[in-house]
């Protein structure tokens, strides 16, 4: 019996128990809902630039959560000019992407009761160099458009896992961040 009991409490690697208090006490205060999520990012040379992240706001309090910051590294490889000491910021996207997406699909999943076996995503994004480059202002300096493949191995019924994808992807903020205009404020300090 109790490993029945730990089973529907943990499901995906989702404390499935932790994730329901959290809807059911969003519901009760939805002021819990409202985060901000801060990244601090330093130029170290040529396309190399650090971004540490560590704090963020959530839940209705500062979160001390991480002892030790996050370092992520960017750079662009030698045919752009770099040294290949970390993704490029255009790879960063497809990676938060699919990131946020099996996020919400194993968390959904596990709200549902449905076991996921694997869950794997294949991204591609078309970039013409143009409009990074200031060589045409008709060239969009972004992605041209993304393409994103999906592979989940679960015993759950093929229309149940569809209907699974829909949802998270009416929900996922990264894609949401990505497909609909996002107000930007940048200021210059010197």
């Amino acid at each position: 019996m109790a490993a029945e009991t730990a089973t529907r409490q943990v499901l995906n690697g989702i404390n499935v128990t932790q994730l329901l208090d959290t809807i059911n006490a969003i519901q009760i205060n939805p002021d819990l809902a409202t985060f901000t999520f801060r990244a601090s990012t330093r130029w170290v040379n040529g396309g190399h630039s650090r971004t540490t992240i560590q704090s963020f706001y959530g839940a209705g309090q500062e979160d001390t959560s991480r002892a030790a910051p996050f370092h992520l590294d960017g750079d662009e490889p030698p045919v752009l000019s770099g040294e290949n000491r970390g993704p490029n910021a255009v790879e960063t996207v497809l990676a938060a992407l699919a990131s946020c997406l099996a996020v919400g699909l194993a968390y959904n999943a596990a709200a549902q009761g449905i076991k996921i076996e694997e869950l794997q995503f294949e991204l591609e994004g078309g970039i013409d160099l143009h409009g990074f480059l200031g060589l045409s202002e008709k060239v969009r300096p972004g992605y041209r458009g993304i393409h994103l493949n999906c592979r989940i191995k679960s015993e759950a019924p093929r229309e149940k896992l569809a209907e699974l994808f829909e949802y998270v992807k009416k929900t996922s903020p990264v894609l949401d961040i990505i497909c609909n205009p996002v107000p930007v404020t940048m200021e210059l300090e010197s």
